[in-house]
């Protein structure tokens, strides 16, 4: 590939752009509003009609070659193809049409599926992960219409919310419609607004439960209650020996990182995050490592009896659920190892324990050098007027490890239309408009000048 400049005029694209604008944010709504929440105890027929519209939207765009494919037992995806001229690069764009479940209806300032606007961002379900990264693909190839010069797989994935559990198979089946030199994921997050971003890392995932049991049944709390250790405590006790007095995760085992040098006030972090005044941050080092490079552990649900349904009786068994975030460069099956031999050293008067393995997938680290990045980061600049800025996210794209294990020489872009205030998976998720069409242009740049490369 050349050295820059490239030779796609970024005022022209930028110009046919804005005139798309409408059209691309009236498609994103209408694929908004149909509630494609993938998780079992939702309706999978939402699934069905999503693809059927992004696969028309897709046709729509120029691709001729559209098919909606799933394997066995798989959600529906679809896949756009369109054959790369003589020389060029064969480019896969990805993203999901599934969304996470909305969750409780009053949480929501305006109804989870139907798109609202306020204050220049666009709020529902999906509106940011990922519908928009599917119209970022839509609207880049809607600007280049004719003038396209690279090859073309599109992906829409509908599974990605609860784990991609068929990936792999689907992979393996179409191996061969899917193949790409480049495979830009649509499905990460900006710096912030007005300050691009390129993924160059994320963390791994391992999840699973830990049961306690130290009776054969309940039993009344004031007959028993003194000499007999109850689940709910000697969960607890285990429980907060994973933890320093700081917050610091203490499991011996876990690997850890330090993240590339980027300033992140604390002031903003807390706004970001949405943390409370007058709590305390946990952990050591710099915010950025803490999010991004070093491993965390967090209990995000336990099964023991609620206030409303408590008796005075001490409970016999107790399940907590954990999701483990591990660093760049951790294997996850040395990372569950770690976490069972931490679980059973650590849990108190002797009861009984039992630790099931659920999820896991690798961490990913970015080579970031080589001409595609360069290709990336000039259309990013060119989108926002600023340099794009290297970071990591603290989230778990899993399927990437699989991507890469099929298409090895393949360079993968992560971008995305996410910002700090995104609140992708809960409630009010938006998308910042003016930021959407930044994507939009970067992404149609960077498919230029790929192409235009060639000539």
């Amino acid at each position: 590939m050349s050295n820059k400049p490239y030779t796609p005029d970024t005022e022209v694209l930028r110009t046919r752009l804005a005139e798309l604008m409408p059209q691309v944010r009236a498609d994103l709504e209408r694929l908004v509003r149909i509630p494609s929440v993938s998780a079992d105890a939702f309706d999978q027929s939402t699934l069905e009609h999503s693809a059927d519209a992004v696969a028309e939207l897709l046709r729509g765009a120029g691709i001729e070659d559209v098919e909606i494919l799933r394997a066995e037992g798989g959600r529906p995806a679809v896949v756009g193809r369109r054959p790369a001229p003589a020389g060029a690069p064969t480019v896969m764009l990805y993203a999901h049409h599934d969304v996470q479940p909305p969750g409780p209806e009053q949480d929501w300032e305006s109804p989870a599926f139907e798109p609202t606007e306020r204050n220049g961002r666009l709020y529902a379900r999906g509106a940011a992960d990922d519908k928009a990264g599917i119209m970022a693909h839509v609207a880049a190839l809607r600007v280049l219409g004719d003038e396209l010069g690279v090859g073309l797989v599109l992906f829409i994935e509908g599974e990605e919310e609860i784990g991609s559990p068929t990936f792999t198979p689907f992979l393996m089946e179409y191996r061969e419609r899917l193949a790409a030199d480049v495979i830009v994921v649509a499905d990460s997050a900006n710096w912030k607004i007005g300050v691009p971003g390129l993924t160059t890392t994320l963390r791994g995932l391992v999840d699973g439960t830990i049961t306690v049991r130290t009776l054969k049944h309940a039993v009344h709390s004031g007959l028993y209650g003194g000499p007999v250790p109850d689940a709910m405590l000697a969960t607890t006790r285990l429980l907060n020996s994973f933890w320093t007095e700081d917050g610091t995760l203490a499991v011996a085992g876990l690997k850890t990182g330090e993240s590339d040098p980027l300033e992140y006030p604390e002031a903003d972090f807390r706004s970001d995050s949405g943390l409370l005044e007058g709590v305390e941050l946990i952990g050591t080092g710099s915010l950025t490592s803490r999010i991004w490079t070093r491993p965390t552990l967090s209990i995000i649900g336990i099964d023991a009896p609620s206030v409303a349904q408590a008796s005075n009786t001490l409970i016999p068994e107790v399940t907590v659920k954990f999701s483990v975030r591990i660093a760049p460069g951790q294997d996850p099956a040395a990372a569950f190892a770690a976490i069972e031999e931490h679980v059973r050293a650590n849990t108190p008067f002797g009861a009984q324990v039992q630790v099931r393995a659920g999820e896991a997938g690798h961490a990913f680290q970015a080579d970031v050098s080589g001409p595609v990045y360069d290709v990336a980061r000039w259309a990013m600049e060119q989108a926002w007027g600023t340099p794009p800025v290297g970071i990591g996210i603290g989230g778990s794209i899993p399927f990437i490890a699989d991507l890469l294990e099929v298409y090895p020489e393949a360079t993968v872009l992560l971008t995305g239309v996410e910002d700090p205030d995104s609140r992708a998976h809960g409630a009010n998720e938006s998308l910042h408009l003016g930021e959407f069409e930044r994507v939009c242009l970067a992404e149609a740049l960077l498919l230029a000048a790929l192409g235009s490369d060639q000539n």
